[in-house]
């Protein structure tokens, strides 16, 4: 719920009527406050993986040898990158050079982690790199945030920000592709409820998961 909450108020920030409604102001608060579900959903899939290996009570623990650790632990890492940026959108009058340190730059590293935490889930759930599970909700859900993963990577890219004019490299495109990433992190974070009710009857498919970013 978590994940699809951070989903639809990402999505509903990229859409320029929304922006042209509430000002940019309220538009960048609205990202910081779906990043900050985003990263509440990420730490509680962290601590999920971490609950499921060896037993351990410490908050933060180092498991090199397990996939499922490393895409949730570095997915957190974005997530918290995503706060960053989100968060220093919302200030007034940025300098050109702030604003690519600060704003474009954590958020084309969370970009990142997002993209290596989503490729790593899916060669969980395919058990490779590649595979055809159509059947499988986990498959499903490794996918989408996988297309969600590169949507937001063109975000980023097209959301450059030149440091000397401050000017935002394709801001439409930035809008449009933060928009599907959104989505396709909403249609996964709802396809996690019918993969719950299988696990909660005694199916235990290979878990999955990954939500993200901000545009302005």
């Amino acid at each position: 719920m978590l994940f699809a909450i951070g989903s639809v108020l990402f999505a509903v920030g990229s859409v320029p009527a929304y922006v042209s409604a509430v000002g940019t102001r309220w538009d960048t608060a609205t990202y910081f406050v779906g990043s900050l579900f985003f990263t509440s959903a990420s730490f509680l899939a962290y601590r999920e993986a971490v609950d499921a290996g060896p037993a351990d009570r410490r908050f933060f623990v180092y498991q090199p040898g397990r996939i499922d650790w490393w895409a949730t632990a570095v997915q957190l890492a974005g997530t918290l990158y995503f706060n960053v940026s989100t968060g220093v959108a919302m200030a007034a009058n940025l300098s050109a050079e702030t604003e690519h340190q600060h704003l474009w730059r954590p958020d084309a590293i969370g970009s990142v982690c997002f993209l290596v935490a989503s490729l790593l889930a899916w060669y969980e759930a395919c058990h490779g790199w590649a595979a055809w599970r159509p059947r499988s909700w986990s498959w499903w859900i490794a996918l989408t945030n996988l297309i969600g993963s590169i949507a937001f990577g063109v975000s980023a890219v097209a959301g450059y920000i030149n440091p000397l004019t401050g000017e935002v490299h394709d801001a439409a495109r930035a809008n449009t592709q933060t928009f599907i990433g959104a989505i396709c992190f909403l249609v996964g974070a709802v396809l996690l409820l019918p993969e719950r009710t299988r696990e909660a009857a005694g199916v235990t498919p290979p878990s999955a998961g990954s939500g993200r970013r901000s545009s302005g």
